[in-house]
């Protein structure tokens, strides 16, 4: 790239790469800060990507293949006390809910595509130009440097996850189950939240676990060994699909609701360079609902939005063309944060009276119709009609 940066993105991982593949289509030249590399360790991560997402990756030619991508015909989620919910693909009239991707192999494909545009410079540290997006992650240090308050709400919940190898198909159904758990050092059982989710493309046998338990449990989830675990889970989850065995590490993270104060803003010390967040250095969500990196590629898909639609004498660093990016993201993830956050609160509650009303609730959603229908074109990333 001979020319000064149009745009720095400070962050190269899947938001910050793809945003980058993105602005680079619009004769953009873009500086993509990527951090040194870390020794390697296995990544346990698959993510629910929706068909907004599957599009826009697809558009790039960034979409793997199987078995790296595994299509969710159905999902089915179980309460604490009889209530259950059921999503398929065939009542929504699409061809699927969903995908499940495996994260190494979608990032594999992002770099090498930045690899192969000209507009792209990859750096290792940031260089100023008119606009600078930080999609660093939610321990942001550049969001940090800024200035810009990030407002957290922490979670006595951490994330155990691993993949395992199963003794039935999966049948391409994502399977959660939201229930109770005895925690060493409490004397009452605490809400966890077990989810199985479909990897290795059709017919598979493996699926990636999210165990959503309070941080102690997760301390003594994590200190079994591999056979233990997989008992423990299997009694949690009934054996669904038969005897488990982890084909994975295990790993653990501390879940939070957190959103950043402000999205945009001047950047210290200069009137022509402006900041933009995006990703999940703007935003973290609790994992139930598997919506994280879909909102975070939601992000990318505005703010490029917002640019290409800008007047023609409006400069990149222009914080009222920003605004409308902000306003319109803000809208969204606060909703979704909403949602999240709500339910998770709703299956903590111990009372016989709480678990009697929301497994009632749950029926009469699954029964709803039209309110399942719409939430569930939410989720998929779809706006009415759109079918």
């Amino acid at each position: 790239m001979a020319n000064p940066p149009d745009i720095c993105i400070r962050g190269a991982g899947i938001v910050g790469r793809t945003l980058a593949l993105l602005l680079a289509r619009e004769r953009l030249n873009v500086a993509l800060v990527e951090a040194p590399t870390p020794a390697a360790t296995a990544d346990v991560r698959a993510y629910s990507l929706n068909g907004a997402a599957m599009a826009l990756l697809q558009d790039l030619r960034c979409w793997p293949d199987s078995p790296a991508v595994t299509p969710v015909h159905q999902m089915q989620v179980w309460g604490d006390h009889g209530g259950q919910l059921n999503f398929g693909a065939t009542e929504q009239g699409v061809d699927e809910l969903n995908w499940m991707v495996d994260v190494p192999v979608l990032e594999e494909r992002l770099a090498a595509a930045v690899k192969f545009q000209p507009q792209i410079e990859v750096v290792q540290a940031p260089l100023a130009a008119p606009l600078t997006v930080v999609c660093e992650g939610r321990a942001s240090q550049t969001r940090a440097e800024l200035g810009v308050g990030f407002d957290i709400t922490h979670y006595e919940q951490h994330a155990v996850a691993t993949r395992l190898v199963c003794e039935q198909a999966h049948q391409g159904i994502a399977r959660q189950w939201f229930g109770w758990g005895q925690v060493p050092g409490l004397s009452q059982p605490q809400a966890e939240i077990l989810a199985l989710l479909p990897l290795g493309g059709e017919g598979g046998h493996e699926v990636a676990l999210v165990w959503s338990v309070h941080s102690l449990r997760a301390q003594a989830l994590m200190s079994l060994d591999s056979e233990d675990f997989a008992a423990e889970l299997g009694q949690a989850c009934s054996l669904a699909l038969g005897r488990m065995s982890l084909s994975a590490v295990r790993a653990v993270w501390p879940l939070q609701l957190a959103r950043a104060e402000r999205w945009i803003g001047a950047m210290p010390g200069t009137t022509k360079q402006s900041f933009a967040l995006a990703g999940d250095a703007a935003h973290a969500l609790h994992p139930l609902a598997g919506q994280g990196l879909n909102v975070g590629l939601a992000d990318v898909a505005e703010l490029v939005r917002v640019i290409k639609a800008k007047e023609f004498w409006r400069p990149l660093n222009d914080l009222k063309l920003l605004r409308r990016y902000e306003r319109a993201r803000q809208a969204d993830v606060q909703a979704m944060g909403l949602v999240t956050d709500g339910l998770q609160r709703l299956f903590a509650q111990p009372s016989p009276l709480w678990q009697n009303l929301r497994n009632w609730g749950m029926r009469g959603f699954d029964r709803s119709g039209p309110l399942k229908n719409w939430m569930t074109q939410q989720a998929m990333g779809q706006s009415p009609g759109s079918r």
